[in-house]
């Protein structure tokens, strides 16, 4: 599908630089260029679909919606329109803030917030150009598993009272979402094409810049010797250095194209991945102002727990989808 942009960067690299594509600078400037463009162009035309159906779930619906369920159903619910529903780590406290205001059980709310940031459809898009559809939907189910168990075991333990008093006393606007024409919603998609690219533009330049650097200067066995398939801490370490950091599943994937290209086993990039956009620090004192740090532990340990086994998983059956 792209064989076209890798002619065209390899002729820049070669011909219009002067390197030849066994070096170093020569390998990570066609990694940059080629994964650059490939990328904006998947999520630009992408983005734009889901971006339509997405304006047919606004926020006041998708609360509507969850209300309505109740136990498993309503967690796999939750978890399906986290997948369609926008999210950031500076949304989570409003998001949080209007569904329980809205009478959604507290297990479904955390369902929406641990799938919501995993699982989005530029992170699928991505996935799916760079490592084939059976790679992208496994990695979907299984972040959409890890929301639905974690919400459950959240829900199961009636931590109501770890919300602070006063998000139940917050009454939230309820705007009554009013249907779109189809040229509203394909201006809408649009306008979205550019607000996502523009937000997320400096995390995926960021991204792809590691993951050239990784590409073209790690030597081949390095990391595989480090965090290959083989080393069962590899997971761990991925998952409690992903923690600390701060960006969204779009700069990451670069950087987790670039390891496994180097041996890093498949289940731990992704942990790496999801640890970072699910468990990032910024989020987490986002989440202080609503939740008690109790349940902030036990959001941590669940939802760490799901990745880990999800990059466990995908280190056993990783062969098979690639």
């Amino acid at each position: 599908m792209f064989n076209w942009l890798d002619y065209l960067a390899q002729a820049f690299v070669t011909k219009v630089i002067g390197l030849s594509m066994e070096s170093k600078w020569g390998s990570s400037i066609h990694f940059f260029i080629y994964d650059t463009i490939k990328i904006i162009i998947l999520l630009s035309i992408m983005i734009f679909l889901i971006s339509y159906i997405r304006s047919y779930f606004p926020p006041e619906k998708t609360k509507r919606i969850l209300a309505k369920f109740n136990g498993i159903k309503g967690n796999i619910m939750a978890s399906l329109l986290g997948i369609v529903t926008p999210f950031c780590s500076c949304s989570s406290v409003p998001i949080f803030i209007g569904f329980v205001e809205a009478g959604v059980p507290l297990g479904l709310t955390f369902s929406f917030l641990i799938t919501s940031p995993i699982v989005n459809e530029a992170a699928f898009i991505i996935l799916l150009g760079l490592f084939g559809w059976k790679l992208a939907v496994v990695y979907v189910i299984t972040g959409v598993i890890v929301g639905v168990l974690g919400g459950l075991i959240i829900g199961k333990m009636k931590m109501e009272k770890q919300v602070e008093e006063y998000v139940y006393n917050t009454k939230v606007a309820d705007i009554d979402p009013k249907e779109l024409t189809i040229n509203e919603r394909v201006s809408f998609a649009t306008q979205n094409v550019k607000d996502i690219v523009k937000r997320i533009w400096l995390f995926l330049i960021i991204g792809i810049g590691i993951g050239a650097a990784i590409h073209g200067w790690v030597p081949e066995d390095f990391l595989a010797s480090y965090a290959g398939e083989n080393n069962p801490f590899a997971v761990l370490i991925a998952v409690v250095c992903g923690i600390p950091l701060y960006s969204n599943a779009m700069g990451t994937i670069p950087i987790a194209q670039a390891l496994i290209g180097k041996g890093v086993g498949i289940g731990t990039a992704l942990s790496f991945m999801m640890a970072v956009t699910a468990l990032s620090a910024p989020e987490l004192v986002l989440l202080r102002k609503v939740i008690k740090p109790r349940l902030i532990v036990w959001f941590v340990i669940v939802t760490g727990i799901g990745i880990l086994m999800t990059g466990y998983l995908f280190n056993f059956i990783g062969h098979l989808l690639m």
